[in-house]
Order: C-alpha cells, then structure tokens, then sequence
C-alpha cells in the first residue's frame, strides 16, 4: 500500500529501475515496448497511491487513474490489481499477464507475457502469497486456494504451480515439482 508521495516515487523508481531503460525519451519517441510497460506501470502506482486518499479530490483522482488503468490493461493486455504488487516489478514484454486481487507479490519480481494467476474453480476463496525476487516464465501459472511461493523462486516457463513451493528454488512441469535447489 503506498500511502505518501515519497513512497509513491519510490515503488516508480524501483520498477523504472527494474526495465533498465537505457534512453527512456528515445523509447516513448518511437512507441518501443518497454515505453508501454513503464506507462502502465506509472498509472498503476498512482492508482495505487490515490486509493488510499479520502476527500472528494482523492476519490475523484483515483477515479480518472482508476479509468486510464482500465483503459491501458485493455490496450497493452496486462491486467494487474491495484495494491498487490510490490515495487521493483520488471515485465520485460507486453503481452497477456492476470494478476487478480487476491495475489500478493513481493518486490522485485519478474513477470514475462502469457502468466495468470488465478482460480481452480470459480467459487474458490483463493489467497495466492509470492515472496521477493521471484522470476515467472513465459506461460506459467499459479492456480489453486491458499498458495504461498517462497522468495528467490523460479517458475520455468509453462509450469503450472497448483502446491506451495520453498524458498530458494527452481520448479517446473504440470504440476510443478521442484527440480533443483538454489545454493
């Protein structure tokens, strides 16, 4: 939850930080993908950021921020929920990402295109809890009620986590199973 200017410029120095932008300018210039992802991320911290403010001003700017983040996950294909990511987040490509309001993320995670995180079933109370400098291959996923990733966690591309997963480690498969530790 950002709940101060400081922290807000925080969490979008963190994640502008984390696409390593070399010629940010250049890049929004010539319409480049991580221009996008650094957009969407910037609406998202503030959408953030205003949720937290009461007052008729608060409400009514985290409505427009709240409608241009909208707008963008519909345009770029990245839905993530406000208040559930921590700072430090590097997508390195636009494409299809879910990440719903019951996901918790740390910071410093990495998130590539084609990742959902989401329910077995429908009717399913889910609470999926990922900890810090977590890495997600393309097309994997978290699906299932109360997951918890440990921290330092690589999900290899396709991998479908239905179980909870240690600190420390790489997963991969459907189900995942871990198969090697980090030293």
């Amino acid at each position: 939850m950002i709940s101060s200017k400081e922290e807000l410029n925080n969490y979008i120095k963190a994640d502008r930080e984390a696409l390593d932008m070399k010629h940010p300018f250049l890049a929004s210039l010539t319409f480049g993908e991580h221009a996008r992802i650094r957009n969407y991320l910037t609406t998202l911290r503030y959408t953030e950021y205003y949720s937290q403010k009461s007052g008729l001003i608060g409400k009514i700017l985290y409505g427009i921020h709240n409608l241009n983040l909208r707008r963008k996950s519909l345009k770029y294909g990245i839905y993530i929920a406000p208040n559930s990511i921590g700072k430090g987040l590097n997508l390195p490509h636009p494409g299809f990402i879910r990440v719903g309001f019951n996901v918790k993320i740390g910071t410093n995670c990495t998130i590539l295109p084609m990742v959902l995180f989401g329910k077995a079933h429908p009717t399913d109370n889910m609470r999926i809890i990922i900890g810090d400098n977590c890495y997600f291959g393309v097309g994997s996923s978290v699906i299932g009620s109360n997951i918890k990733i440990g921290s330092n966690v690589t999900v290899a591309a396709g991998a479908v986590v239905t179980k909870d997963i240690p600190d420390n480690v790489i997963v991969a498969g459907i189900p995942a199973k871990i198969i090697k530790y980090k030293v």
